[in-house]
C-alpha cells in the first residue's frame, strides 16, 4: 500500500474531533465543580508525589454523567503515568484480568468503570492485586495443578459506579480513597456550558447559557448534550448564536422542560399518579408500565427527581409528592388510597 492510500484511511482528526477531546478536562484546575473531591484529590496526588509512590486505589461512585471517568483521566495526568481503560463487563474471566494486570507498568492506572458489574471469581484475582500487588496463576489441572505467584509493579485501580452497594465488602474495604460525586449547582453548569461552547466555537449569549445549564439537571454529560442539540437548532433555524429565545425553543423541541424533566422522567410521574394514584407502586411495575429499563429508572431518572422532591422512596414503592402534582399541572387529593397493585 503506498504512503498516499495510507493517509487517505486514517485521515488528520477533524476539528469536532479535536473539540469533543478538549471537553474533557485534562487537569485538576480545570475541573469545574466538585470542589471537595477535587481538593482532597489534590492533597492525595500531592502525597504521593512526595513519597514517589503509586497513588492509593480511588473508587468513584454516584449518578451517571458527573465526571468519574474524566477525573480518572485526570488523576492520570496530574500524576504522569499511563491509564489503561476497561470495564466490569468486559473482564468475564480471571485471565482476561491477569492479561491486563501482567502489562501494567509502575505507576500506572487501571481504570474500570462499572466496577461493581466484575464477576466474583474475577474479583477474587483482584484482591491480591490490589492489597499484595501479585498476581496467583493456577498451572494444570487435577492433582498435578500447581500455583505460581507473579510480582506485579506497584499500581493504582480506579474504580467507579452508580450503583455503590452493589459492590462487594471486601472489593469495597480495598479502595484506600473513597468519593461521592454530587450533582452540579446551577453557577458551576454555567460555566460548563461556556467552556463548551467556546471549545465547540459557539455563540452563547448569557442568557441561553442560563437556560441551557437550568435545564441540564446538574450533570455536565446532559449539559454537553443539550449544547449540541441547540447549537444545530440555531444553525438551521436561526443565525447560529444561541440566544434564550433559540434555547428555549430548541429545547421545547426535545421535549426537555424547565427544571430538566423529558419525556421518560414524565411518563415515570403520570404513570405512578395516574395508574396508581399516586402511589406506592414498585420499581419493576413503574418499568413495565412505560416499557423502559428498569435500571434505567433506577440510575438515571430516580436519583434526579428524589433531589427535586418529586419523588419518595418507601418501603411500600415509590410515591409522587405534592410538588410532582404542582409541576405536572395535575390536581393533589391528599390522603387518596392507592390501588392495590
Amino acid at each position: 500500500m503506498s504512503d498516499s492510500k495510507a493517509r487517505q484511511i486514517d485521515p488528520a482528526p477533524k476539528h469536532d474531533d479535536r473539540a469533543d477531546h478538549n471537553l474533557r478536562p485534562q487537569k485538576l484546575d480545570e475541573m469545574i465543580g466538585q470542589d471537595q473531591v477535587k481538593e482532597n484529590l489534590a492533597i492525595l496526588i500531592s502525597a504521593a508525589h512526595k513519597r514517589k509512590e503509586a497513588l492509593d486505589h480511588v473508587l468513584f461512585y454516584g449518578p451517571p454523567g458527573l465526571g468519574k471517568t474524566t477525573l480518572a483521566h485526570v488523576v492520570a495526568n496530574e500524576m504522569g503515568v499511563n491509564i489503561k481503560v476497561t470495564s466490569g463487563p468486559a473482564i468475564e474471566r480471571a485471565g482476561d484480568l491477569a492479561a491486563i494486570l501482567t502489562n501494567l507498568r509502575e505507576g500506572d492506572i487501571l481504570f474500570i468503570d462499572e466496577v461493581h458489574r466484575l464477576g466474583r471469581i474475577v474479583e477474587e484475582v483482584l484482591y491480591p492485586a490490589m492489597e499484595e500487588f501479585a498476581l496467583d496463576i493456577v498451572i494444570g489441572k487435577g492433582p498435578s495443578a500447581r500455583s505460581i505467584r507473579l510480582k506485579l509493579p506497584r499500581f493504582t485501580v480506579i474504580g467507579a459506579t452508580t450503583r455503590l452497594a452493589l459492590i462487594t465488602a471486601p472489593l469495597r474495604a480495598r479502595f484506600g480513597a473513597v468519593y461521592r460525586l454530587d450533582y452540579y449547582d446551577l453557577p458551576a453548569m454555567q460555566k460548563v456550558v461556556t467552556r463548551a461552547g467556546r471549545i465547540l466555537d459557539v455563540h452563547v449569549e448569557q442568557n441561553g447559557v442560563e437556560e441551557i445549564a437550568r435545564r441540564s439537571r446538574g450533570t455536565p454529560r446532559v449539559a454537553l448534550r443539550l449544547l449540541r442539540r441547540v447549537r444545530d437548532f440555531a444553525q438551521v433555524r436561526a443565525d447560529g448564536s444561541v440566544t434564550s429565545r433559540i434555547a428555549m425553543e430548541a429545547l421545547d423541541l426535545l421535549q426537555v422542560d424547565a427544571l430538566g424533566l423529558d419525556d421518560v422522567d414524565r411518563r415515570v410521574l403520570k404513570t405512578i399518579i395516574e395508574k396508581y394514584n399516586g402511589g406506592p407502586v414498585g420499581l419493576n411495575t413503574i418499568a413495565a408500565s412505560i416499557s423502559e429499563e428498569q435500571d434505567t429508572i433506577m440510575d438515571v431518572v430516580e436519583p434526579y427527581l428524589l433531589q427535586l422532591g418529586f419523588l419518595d422512596r418507601t418501603p411500600q414503592g415509590r410515591v409522587a409528592t405534592k410538588s410532582a402534582y404542582d409541576h405536572l399541572g395535575m390536581p393533589y387529593q391528599e390522603g387518596v388510597q392507592p390501588k392495590l397493585i
